[in-house]
């Protein structure tokens, strides 16, 4: 079983070291490249004012985060979220920065490896060297509706990330997929008796009748002694 978490966050700004900060966490579990329902989402306290040019981002304001855990509140239920399972994130540096900065500030370690991360920004810009490659590129690419993501959003973005990256990977799932049921049953047509699978529910019946198979034996008679046919016939049929 491939465990794997999908992962976005939001901030109240672009650098930890000049002081800013998670607001957002958004995780979402995937199990074999297909999302379990299982998620992890939480805003969180900065502790500080969100400055108007990132609420213009995200839509998070100072006030609507006052009343939210602080990030030590959150992080030992994120971390066993996580677990040791890898990571899937675009940009991921951005990210597991923050992400590292808030751990390190709470003396909670070893922060996160990048050993354990998949960067789909630099799987985008290998499989796409001409880009674009931001989330909303690569959704209108794949044809992946985002048309909910009127601004940024740590759990939002992770569900289309999920989709974009089984994409990358060229390995579409259909559960991934909403409102394909039609897409799959054109496929199925196409494919005609190839597209079935597993045992008829009422097998089909017997159509060789004894007659029928009297004629067969007599006529691999007429073959000779080393006719192939004979070894197909039981011990008592071929003497």
């Amino acid at each position: 079983m491939l465990r794997e978490i999908v992962l976005d966050t939001e901030t109240t700004g672009l650098d930890p070291r000049k002081g800013d900060r998670l607001i957002e966490i958004g995780c979402i579990e995937l199990v074999n490249r297909i999302p379990t329902g299982r998620e992890f989402h939480r805003f969180i306290n900065p502790e500080r004012t969100v400055p108007a040019e990132a609420e213009a981002v995200h839509g998070l304001s100072t006030e609507f985060l006052l009343d939210k855990p602080l990030f030590t509140e959150v992080a030992e239920e994120f971390l066993d979220f996580i677990a040791g399972d890898m990571l899937v994130i675009h940009n991921a540096v951005f990210d597991v920065g923050f992400l590292n900065a808030e751990l390190e500030r709470l003396g909670q370690g070893p922060p996160i490896s990048m050993s354990r991360v998949v960067d789909t920004l630099q799987l985008a810009r290998r499989k796409h060297p001409a880009g674009p490659n931001s989330l909303d590129a690569l959704c209108k690419r794949y044809g992946i509706d985002n048309s909910k993501r009127i601004k940024h959003g740590a759990l939002m973005d992770s569900l289309l990330l999920a989709e974009v990256y089984v994409e990358l990977l060229g390995e579409r799932q259909a559960s991934l997929v909403l409102g394909n049921d039609r897409a799959n049953a054109g496929r199925s047509a196409r494919g005609g008796a190839a597209a079935l699978r597993g045992p008829r529910p009422v097998p089909l019946p017997v159509r060789l009748t004894e007659e029928l198979i009297a004629a067969h034996r007599a006529f691999v008679e007429t073959l000779g002694p080393k006719a192939l046919w004979k070894r197909y016939f039981a011990p008592d049929e071929a003497a």
